[in-house]
């Protein structure tokens, strides 16, 4: 009786590991993750707009069809991004996500307090390469160190209404993700 209790203790721990490890490997080894599939529509370095999204259709999770929505995959070894999102009349956001899709930052109109959204995004080596004798402070540019070079970046602008997608669609089409040629003024310490 023993032997049989033991039995099924020992299955239960090996399936229970089995399942486990099943589960965390799963998004490592997964071929069709959010990455692959803008990989296959867009250019890097480029905003792309998605399609309005329906459940036919949606090349991202959870995509809200009360937003117009537009991805940058960038590739920071060619050197830093910037990137410039006009806001739109009802509330724009930004999301980074590395290239294995780990969200590691997110800002949206409110917090950026402008009319445009504008940041430099760069590897911390890229950071920690910067002059620091330029005469700009830390107000004037907003610097993200991306803990991968590869990536995306999710833009979204809310349609209050569905009559106003057309302009949402517009500010997301207005944005901008591009290598820098110059190098960026690095933020003064204080």
């Amino acid at each position: 009786m023993i032997r049989l209790l033991f039995t099924i203790i020992g299955g239960l721990l090996l399936g229970g590991v089995v399942h486990l490890v099943s589960v965390l490997a799963l998004p490592r080894i997964a071929t069709q993750d959010a990455y692959s599939r803008i990989a296959a529509v867009t250019k890097e370095n480029t905003v792309t707009p998605l399609a309005q999204t329906n459940p036919t259709n949606a090349l991202l999770p959870f995509m809200d069809p009360a937003f117009a929505m537009a991805v940058c995959r960038y590739d920071l070894s060619k050197g830093p991004i910037k990137l410039t999102v006009p806001v739109s009349q009802s509330y724009t956001s930004v999301s980074f996500y590395t290239r294995s899709d780990v969200a590691y930052y997110a800002i949206n109109d409110r917090s950026a307090g402008r009319r445009v959204i504008e940041l430099d995004l760069m590897t911390e080596a890229q950071h920690e390469a910067l002059p620091e004798e330029e005469d700009v402070t830390a107000a004037d540019r907003l610097i993200i160190d991306s803990p991968s070079e590869t990536g995306l970046i999710v833009l979204k602008a809310l349609a209050a209404e569905p009559g106003l997608m057309t302009q949402a669609q517009a500010s997301l089409t207005a944005a901008n993700c591009r290598v820098q040629t110059d190098q960026p003024a690095a933020p003064t310490k204080r």
